[in-house]
C-alpha cells in the first residue's frame, strides 16, 4: 500500500468490481481506446493485477481517495510484455472515473507509483505511451517529470500510433 496526501494506492478488492467495470464502460473515459471493456475483461484486468501485486509486490493499485474511501481507478507500474515494441521494461499507467478527473489525483498517484518503483523497487527507468491525441495522459506524463522519447514511438496494428514517455532513476 502507498499513501499520499489524498489518496490511497491498495491491492484490489472484490468489491472493487462494480465500480471499476463501470469506469472501464464509460465511453468518455475510454475515448482513446476502440471500445470500452466488457465486465468479463473487467474481471480479467483486475485479476491480473492483483496477480502481479501478489507476485512481484508492484503492479497496477486500487486508486482510493483517502478522505471517503471512494474509488477513484488506478495507477501503477507494470512489466512491459515480452511481445511488446517496448520491451523489456516497465511501464506506468493510470485511468480515472471522470467525477476524478481535474483535481490533480492521477499526477499525485502516478508521481506515488514512480517513486515506489524507482525507491523501493529499484527500476532504472520507467516508460509510459499513450495515444497522440491524449492530451491528459500526456499533460500528467509531463507534470511526473517523463520526457517524450519519440525514438521509442510505435505503431499498434489494432490501436494505431503511440508515443512513448520516459523517466529514469535520478
Amino acid at each position: 500500500m502507498i499513501q499520499t496526501d489524498r489518496l490511497i494506492l491498495r491491492p484490489w478488492r472484490d468489491g472493487d468490481r462494480p465500480a471499476f467495470a463501470a469506469m472501464n464502460a464509460d465511453p468518455e473515459v475510454m475515448h482513446d481506446f476502440p471500445v470500452p471493456l466488457t465486465a468479463a475483461e473487467c474481471s480479467e484486468k483486475q485479476d491480473r493485477y492483483l496477480r502481479a501485486i501478489e507476485r512481484l509486490g508492484y503492479g497496477r493499485w486500487a486508486m482510493e481517495r483517502r478522505e471517503d474511501c471512494m474509488l477513484l481507478g488506478y495507477v501503477g507500474v507494470m512489466p512491459v510484455r515480452d511481445d511488446h515494441p517496448c520491451a523489456p521494461g516497465v511501464e506506468i499507467g493510470w485511468r480515472m472515473i471522470r467525477a476524478a478527473w481535474g483535481f490533480g489525483y492521477a499526477s499525485e498517484g502516478a508521481a506515488a507509483a514512480l517513486r515506489d518503483g524507482f525507491e523501493r523497487m529499484g527500476f532504472a527507468e520507467i516508460i509510459a505511451y499513450t495515444a497522440p491525441t491524449n492530451a491528459r495522459s500526456r499533460a500528467v506524463m509531463h507534470r511526473v517529470g517523463m520526457a517524450r522519447d519519440a525514438t521509442r514511438d510505435f505503431l499498434d496494428p489494432v490501436n494505431g500510433p503511440f508515443v512513448v514517455y520516459t523517466l529514469r532513476r535520478s
